[in-house]
């Protein structure tokens, strides 16, 4: 829970995940020999690894979505761009961390016009981001600059802190997409310290997913799997669609997508895992999504292929300010991983 809290609250927008791979580094202590490109990508590699077996790879993404530092208005306050997939209305009254020059984080407050300037017409439309302001209380471009240190570019973060009820075994926070998924992989990798396995294992912490998966580009080609987990925080849906078409509920175990809007996955590694699920009694949900997507997209057409599965925790009201997920589901997931992981061999790969 502590990893997890101190994942969530680190600061890490796509481009930006510096915080993120730090305290990465510090969970992987003992795990393996531990790399890093010039993205940031963190790679892990299992130091029971012996060179001569198929290679899996374990792929989580650092970032989160946040903003980017547009421009510096006159009036002192800042015009930003997101990074990432945001909904409009979901954005303003929010609090913010905006890195200035010195790269400390300052707090501030994204704002719109308030309805007491606003005529009808406006009222009832449709916010564009431009729109938008966010407020750290400067009253000029000048002061925004000397005082505050703003300067173009620079990242902003969503202002939340984890919170745990364990009572209800409810976890909400940011950046649970896809933290829980970082997270995640370094549990698999410590659950199977020691184990003797037929596979070597290779952790790709892939930064800028939420930029269009680009990390992962990079990741893949470097690791050259034969095989690849992807773990992700996926948007819950138990409060958005009818109850039928409900496929990824908390509290019901991790998602395992039979399709989104850019992969197709494996079928054969899909039923397997969902056969291991059920031969070792790890609760999970079934889902078939017609949009979004994961690294997922970009690992399963690397080289020749790469059989490819999603290991989703979900996680409701995924791209906003506040998430909630469940330890429950987290854990499932990483249960799943390692019996996959225990079982798994050239043959079993070769099948799919």
């Amino acid at each position: 829970m502590n990893m997890l809290q101190r994942l969530s609250n680190a600061m890490g927008v796509a481009g930006f995940e510096d915080q993120v791979v730090e305290l990465l580094r510090s969970y992987s202590d003992g795990l393996g020999e531990v790399k890093e490109d010039t993205l940031r990508n963190l790679f892990i590699y299992r130091k029971e690894n012996t060179g001569n077996r198929p290679i899996v790879q374990l792929d989580a993404h650092s970032d989160e979505v946040g903003f980017m530092v547009h421009s510096i208005r006159p009036n002192g306050t800042l015009q930003m761009i997101p990074l990432g997939s945001w909904v409009n209305y979901n954005i303003p009254a929010h609090k913010v961390w905006v890195r200035n020059a010195d790269s400390e984080y300052i707090p501030g407050i994204i704002t719109s016009k308030p309805p007491h300037y606003m005529s009808e017409q406006e009222k009832n439309a449709a916010i564009d981001i431009k729109q938008m302001s966010i407020d750290v209380g400067a009253t000029s471009k000048e002061e925004a600059i000397k005082e505050y240190k703003i300067r173009i570019g620079e990242p902003v973060v969503p202002f939340v802190d984890f919170e745990y009820d364990d009572k209800h075994d409810i976890m909400m926070g940011k950046a649970f997409d896809n933290r829980l998924g970082c997270a995640s992989a370094i549990a698999t990798l410590r659950a199977l310290e020691n184990e003797k396995l037929e596979v070597d294992i290779v952790a790709g912490i892939a930064t800028q997913e939420e930029v269009g998966a680009r990390g992962s580009t990079i990741t893949t080609r470097m690791i050259k799997p034969d095989l690849a987990i992807v773990f992700e925080g996926c948007p819950a849906d138990d409060t958005s669609v009818d109850s039928y078409e409900i496929q990824t509920a908390i509290k019901k175990g991790p998602m395992l997508r039979h399709m989104d809007a850019k992969m197709i996955t494996n079928p054969r590694f899909q039923r397997f895992a969902l056969d291991t699920a059920a031969k070792h009694n790890i609760p999970v949900q079934e889902a078939v999504r017609a949009g979004g997507s994961t690294n997922g997209s970009v690992i399963h057409l690397t080289h020749q292929g790469i059989p490819t599965i999603v290991i989703g925790v979900p996680v409701r009201y995924a791209h906003t300010h506040y998430g909630i997920s469940t330890y429950y589901d987290y854990e499932n997931g990483i249960k799943l991983a390692v019996e996959l992981l225990k079982v798994m061999n050239e043959e079993i790969i070769r099948s799919f």
